[in-house]
């Protein structure tokens, strides 16, 4: 009983829901243009597929074993921890932690353990924003709220990219021992980015999507937080075309 509940609850949420009611719309509509209709069912189910835990897992799987956690007893020393940027949703009214997104919170946490095991590293918090809020600034603030002393911090507020933030920051890190914290589905994009200009960080991975655990009732019902791991995997594979395209274009660029 516990499980029917839960497998009409999913199916009742937004995205499975709409995708059931497209596919009954589907049913019922004219089917002149073969074609139009075919691909209108391949998008619904190319959809559905990606969105459930298993189609999600057989894509971020093979991605995610390539990266471990930082692993504190393997690295006796750090001079710097470069947490880099993710989603901000500013708004005044909330402290600053209230204003990062999960992305952002997920790195800072981990940038905050590695401050804490290595008291004597410098904490480098980067991000653009919008406006006069930064995703800089308010990692900044809620390290410092959180115990982090001022003066371990620094931020890195004018990079709007990763490329930009690599070269940004990498006069201070050439030839020092650097953890970059960000997302699993990032960093090798961020850490190759990195290495190009001269600084060969320590990889320290966050937000791992397995989900090859998932109880068996929710394996095949769309989820829109699965869809959104599928996503920033998805922007990963773009971000790696284009820095491809360019330095296709121009071997010196990025």
């Amino acid at each position: 009983m516990f499980e029917i509940k839960k497998i009409i609850g999913g199916l009742l949420m937004p995205l499975p829901l709409t995708l059931i009611i497209l596919s009954l719309c589907l049913l019922f509509i004219a089917k002149q243009n073969k074609k139009s209709y075919l691909i209108a069912w391949l998008c619904v189910f190319a959809t559905w597929f990606i969105s459930t835990p298993y189609g999600a897992n057989l894509l971020i799987e093979p991605v995610e074993k390539t990266q471990a956690p930082f692993d504190i007893k393997k690295h006796k020393k750090l001079d710097y921890i470069v947490v880099l940027g993710c989603d901000v949703y500013a708004n005044s009214r909330l402290p600053a932690n209230g204003q990062l997104g999960g992305c952002a919170l997920s790195r800072l946490v981990e940038g905050l353990r590695l401050a804490n095991a290595y008291p004597q590293a410098k904490l480098i918090v980067s991000g653009y924003g919008f406006g006069k809020t930064t995703g800089a600034d308010l990692m900044a603030e809620t390290a410092k709220s959180l115990g982090i002393a001022k003066h371990r911090i620094s931020t890195n507020p004018t990079a709007k990219d990763t490329a930009d933030e690599a070269k940004l920051l990498a006069p201070k890190l050439v030839d020092r021992k650097v953890a970059l914290v960000t997302s699993t589905s990032h960093m090798a994009r961020a850490s190759d980015l990195f290495y190009v200009q001269g600084v060969d960080v320590i990889k320290a991975p966050v937000q791992f999507y397995t989900y090859k655990n998932t109880p068996t009732h929710k394996l095949f019902i769309p989820d829109s937080g699965v869809l959104r791991a599928v996503t920033s995997h998805w922007h990963e594979v773009i971000g790696k075309a284009w820095i491809a395209l360019r330095r296709f274009i121009n071997p010196e660029a990025l």
